[in-house]
């Protein structure tokens, strides 16, 4: 499901194009939020991290484009609504996916979220053939490390110094042996598909457990393990006999 948040400081304009979205695109698209200014769509953004935004050019205050001033580093791809041809040429310098005319209307809104949709694979396909070859650039046999995208680069971490991955919306954080902890710019299933040791298990639909560092299973009321650094994990009840299997086994 794509996220998305709408930054329109007309009202009617911003409930208008949510209720379209609801209506045609709900099995694929979510708005987590409506802004009606830049200043409040930098807290939006921060806090959602959504992964497309409808951002409407002629604002008070502050128009869109000044949006990205804020952000050092876009993480989101961006669909620009207007009732102004002339800003166009702006969108388009701007490198927007793309740019909707108001009064939006089905036709072109499919469009433009087929044309978000393909992007968005394409950048998914690319950021995975670069950690590829990150990853296939050292060598397993004599130190076994993974390649994290993180918001600045990578990150070279040796798998077994992880204690456990934790989902965060969009993001996942990391958690070592060392008390370090990094903020991966990937969801936590994109990073168990790159962790293939079986070490390496899910215990829960935000947990991604190192094996080697569990050190107590309690099946009380709260089926949860113990970590060797004292933390508590939960296992949900539809991992559970996978998780047992997996430690019995070893």
């Amino acid at each position: 499901m794509t996220t998305a948040i709408i930054i329109d400081d007309e009202l009617n304009a911003s409930e208008f194009l949510s209720k379209l979205i609801k209506r045609y695109f709900s099995k694929k698209i979510i708005v987590v939020d409506r802004c009606s200014s830049i200043k409040e769509a930098i807290k939006a953004i921060n806090y959602h991290k959504p992964e497309l935004v409808f951002l409407d050019i002629q604002m008070p205050e502050e128009n869109g484009f000044e949006l990205f001033k804020y952000f050092d580093t876009i993480n989101f791809q961006v669909i620009f609504t207007t009732a102004y041809k002339n800003f166009a040429i702006d969108a388009i310098r701007y490198s927007a996916l793309d740019y909707l005319l108001k009064p939006i209307n089905y036709i072109d809104l499919l469009s433009a979220l087929r044309r978000f949709e393909k992007r968005k694979k394409l950048l998914d396909q690319k950021d995975k053939f670069e950690l590829l070859l990150e990853n296939l650039s050292t060598d397993n046999s004599s130190f076994n490390k993974i390649a994290l995208p993180t918001q600045t680069g990578y990150e070279l971490i040796k798998l077994n110094s992880i204690l456990y991955c934790k989902s965060d919306s969009n993001y996942c954080i990391v958690y070592c042996v060392d008390g370090k902890e990094y903020l991966i710019s990937k969801t936590l299933k994109y990073v168990e598909e790159l962790i293939i040791e079986d070490y390496f298990i899910r215990t829960h639909k935000s947990y991604l457990v190192n094996l080697n560092y569990v050190v107590k299973y309690d099946k009380g009321d709260e089926l949860k393990i113990t970590l060797s650094n004292g933390e508590q994990v939960p296992v949900s009840v539809r991992k559970k006999e996978q998780f047992l299997h997996a430690i019995l086994k070893k």
